[in-house]
């Protein structure tokens, strides 16, 4: 199962991702946890020493011009689509328990012109992943729908949006939502995220227009969440996500 974690700047995309990993590591399953957001501090989530050596795929650029036949900062617009990427999460990642962990990078530094060849990397890579019944894949998306509208969220099984009580996060959310059914993505869940009350929840469903999949409450030690226990509330709410994301795909 794959799953793409998205939402507006801010809302706790990377603790949820991480949280979400977690309970399906403590499950016995493995996990491959991909950090594609720019600020890549899923690895801090997750608990790994801050030392840990992960190499930003992007900044593979020989393995990338090969892989896909064009330098990243090539003017050509001719590459292949289809790069041959097998090996990469075996030779690119660290792991800790169940958890295996990878770094997408950023692609946005001024003057380097496209980030086609990247992209078309990182999406061959992402749809590649062909899993075992006892694999899970989770990806911390960047801030936003530009991951979106680049497709590197196309092969996934479930999109989440994670979603607080706030207007800027309802727009980001129905933008999601729209650049989603373009993409032919099924699977489309609400996370309501930071709920003080029955009102805040309310609220979310009522301006999304969806029913939360999971309410998380507000909690300030998750704002600096570095791995480790959590509130039993909230760690039974997680889990009961992780639950419902694996029955609906089995339901089909």
């Amino acid at each position: 199962m794959k799953i793409a974690i998205s939402g507006k700047g801010g809302v706790g995309k990377t603790t949820i991702s991480s949280l979400l990993a977690r309970s399906y590591a403590a499950k016995g399953l493995k996990v491959i946890a991909i950090d594609a957001d720019p600020d890549m501090n899923l690895s801090t989530a997750l608990g790994f020493a801050a030392g840990a050596r992960i190499t930003p795929l992007v900044s593979l650029k020989e393995l990338i011009a090969e892989r896909v036949g064009a330098a990243p900062n090539s003017p050509t617009v001719y590459f292949k689509m289809n790069p041959k990427v097998d090996y990469i999460p075996e030779r690119f990642s660290v792991t800790k328990g169940n958890i295996r962990l990878m770094v997408m990078g950023t692609v946005r530094e001024g003057g380097k012109g496209c980030a086609c060849p990247e992209n078309a990397f990182i999406r061959q890579l992402i749809g590649h992943l062909l899993l075992q019944d006892d694999e899970i894949v989770i990806m911390d998306m960047e801030a936003g729908i530009e991951h979106l509208g680049r497709g590197t969220a196309q092969f996934v099984d479930h999109l989440l949006a994670i979603v607080e009580p706030g207007i800027l996060s309802f727009q980001t959310f129905h933008r999601i939502k729209q650049l989603a059914a373009d993409l032919r993505i099924r699977r489309v869940g609400l996370v309501a995220n930071r709920v003080r009350s029955q009102d805040d929840l309310a609220r979310i469903e009522r301006e999304t227009g969806q029913k939360a999949l999971a309410s998380i409450a507000f909690d300030d030690s998750l704002h600096d969440y570095v791995g480790g226990d959590i509130k039993p509330s909230i760690q039974r709410e997680i889990n009961s996500l992780a639950e419902i994301l694996s029955k609906e795909l089995s339901h089909g």
